[in-house]
């Protein structure tokens, strides 16, 4: 009888100390949803404090880290236009994986990073307020805009490409290579600063 209750208790505490370390395993654990109900999109908005990995895929999908829905944070699609928004102090990390994007605009203080090279047919890239972009390009065509303070790092290739940026705003295109440039200028009259240099093919 003694054994009986000491397999018994010794089983008990077995199984609540499993319990118990699977407990804490799980709340080290970065949470993730994954939004596979998006289809065909060719915008993407961004507001706020966002950070957004953007990368090439045959299946759009949206996998948002942290628990968005608690966060006053948003995450629509409306007829092919991604948008993403979060005012929260931690930064909304969002992964988008698209197969034909034509639009990205990026407000606010949020940032947005290419997952490997970003193919395109047409892309049109708005970066406003003090937001930043490292994108990594392979597209026949590219407009890139500049507005206020925001910055971009751009690599990569493009048979046609227009730069437009305001003379505040932080442009660095050294590795980016632009077979035929239809249009490169500032918004305002200012001197040109060194780091805008542009690689042309």
């Amino acid at each position: 009888m003694k054994t009986l209750i000491l397999t018994i208790a010794i089983l008990f505490a077995t199984l609540l100390g499993i319990s118990q370390s699977t407990y804490a395993a799980g709340n080290t654990t970065e949470e993730s949803t994954t939004l596979t109900v998006v289809s065909n999109i060719s915008e993407i908005e961004i507001h706020g404090n966002v950070e957004l990995y953007v990368s090439d895929g045959p299946a759009d999908q949206v996998k948002v880290y942290n628990k968005y829905y608690s966060d006053n944070a948003l995450v629509q699609d409306d007829k092919g236009v991604l948008r993403i928004s979060s005012y929260n102090t931690q930064k909304l990390k969002v992964w988008v994986t698209v197969s034909q994007l034509q639009k990205l605009s990026v407000y606010d203080n949020a940032e947005v990073k290419s997952f490997g090279k970003l193919s395109a047919i047409d892309l049109d890239v708005r970066i406003y307020n003090n937001a930043s972009a490292q994108l990594d390009l392979e597209a026949y065509a590219a407009s890139i805009t500049l507005n206020d303070y925001a910055k971009a790092d751009l690599t990569g290739n493009v048979s046609e490409g227009s730069l437009q940026y305001d003379p505040t705003a932080r442009l660095n295109t050294s590795n980016f290579n632009i077979i035929r440039l239809t249009n490169s200028r500032k918004f305002r009259s200012a001197k040109s600063d060194s780091s805008d240099e542009l690689s042309i093919i």
